[in-house]
């Protein structure tokens, strides 16, 4: 069973990742779904898709968490019907949760060259820290994957990731930053936490401490 990651944040807060290696039958062996989730399930074209749906499952369990503990608001937000937060994140061959006592965000991307192309889109005062850096591709990555990361925690319509998502200058060789939401004159200051494994990234933002 490959869990490829545990990661103890704090003492409410934790990571488990996984890497999909196994058949949809293997995965769906022994996993309930609800009904909404079987119709989801089933709906998917992608058999990746389909295998990350159903490793989500599993990680879920580790927790002590089934399907059904589990359920979706209007905006598309998780939430578990114990109270406590939930974010969820799947890209390619990786799947990911962290759970907390607090709100929390997580995200995986895949480094590849194409983000320069689409940087415009998402970066706003990070241009000159981007503009000066010799690792693009990985700097980019990690700020898409910390607005991301916000955009999932704060869940609310018409956040912007260039107009209202700042994420502070970074070091590579430290895998922390930190992030601001302004949004309807109303600001809050997360921080950003980032790894970086198998050309992939994955990037978590909690509340300031």
């Amino acid at each position: 069973m490959p869990l490829y990651k545990t990661i103890t944040v704090d003492e409410n807060t934790n990571i488990l990742i996984w890497k999909i290696e196994e058949s949809f039958e293997w995965l769906s062996d022994g996993i309930s779904l609800t009904d909404n989730c079987r119709q989801r399930v089933d709906n998917m074209k992608s058999d990746l898709h389909r295998r990350g749906f159903m490793s989500i499952r599993h990680l879920l369990a580790m927790f002590g968490y089934t399907d059904h503990d589990l359920f979706y608001d209007e905006f598309g937000k998780p939430h578990l019907v114990d109270g406590r937060h939930i974010s969820i994140t799947h890209s390619f061959i990786f799947t990911a949760i962290i759970i907390s006592d607090k709100p929390v965000g997580i995200d995986i991307e895949k480094q590849r060259d194409k983000i320069e192309r689409i940087a415009h889109k998402f970066v706003s005062s990070e241009t000159e820290f981007v503009a000066n850096h010799d690792q693009k591709v990985r700097a980019l990555t990690i700020i898409w994957g910390a607005k991301e990361s916000l955009y999932k925690l704060y869940a609310t319509p018409g956040l912007s990731f260039e107009q209202h998502i700042d994420i502070v200058p970074f070091d590579l060789g430290m895998p922390f930053t930190a992030g601001s939401i302004n949004y309807k004159e109303e600001i809050s200051y997360y921080d950003i936490s980032f790894m970086e494994f198998e050309d992939f990234t994955c990037v978590y933002a909690q509340p300031y401490r």
